[in-house]
């Protein structure tokens, strides 16, 4: 199986070059290329969205300019509002988070004093239990005062 591509160049009037291709019997193909024409070729593409509006002038007297100012400046209302609540909220969520870390760390401290009082209680109780037991092995012969004299 071969192949056959044949590939024409052209430049159509907005300044793309479309280039024209084709394979087996398919027919011509236009693909877009965003290439600059000049020689330079130091140009950048202008998106699609943009290349219509460079020569549309906007009196700034007509409805419709007045129209886009008012939306516009009311996005622009509601968008600084939202951005100063969300900087509002986030200061309220710090200072809660502030009043939790104190909390938090009061509590460790208590709890640490608590621990401190148990493990000296408990160690002075160990110890004077070590002192009252005596060794297995070395029992005294002492007498029960209850059974002894009956």
């Amino acid at each position: 199986m071969s192949k056959t591509s044949q590939q024409n160049t052209s430049t159509d009037a907005s300044g793309v070059s479309v280039i024209h291709t084709q394979a087996h019997s398919s027919g011509l193909q236009q693909v877009p290329q965003l290439v600059p024409v000049s020689p330079g070729g130091g140009g950048k593409a202008v998106p699609p969205s943009k290349q219509g509006k460079k020569s549309s002038f906007v009196d700034r007297n007509s409805d419709e300019y007045r129209q886009r100012r008012e939306r516009n400046n009311m996005a622009v209302k509601k968008s600084r509002l939202k951005s100063k609540q969300k900087a509002q909220d986030t200061l309220q969520r710090v200072n809660q988070l502030k009043e939790e870390n104190e909390r938090l760390e009061a509590k460790i401290k208590l709890l640490t004093k608590e621990l401190s009082v148990l493990k000296d209680l408990f160690l002075e109780h160990a110890h004077n239990f070590a002192d009252n037991v005596q060794p297995v092995g070395t029992e005294s012969n002492t007498t029960n005062p209850e059974t002894s004299g009956q």
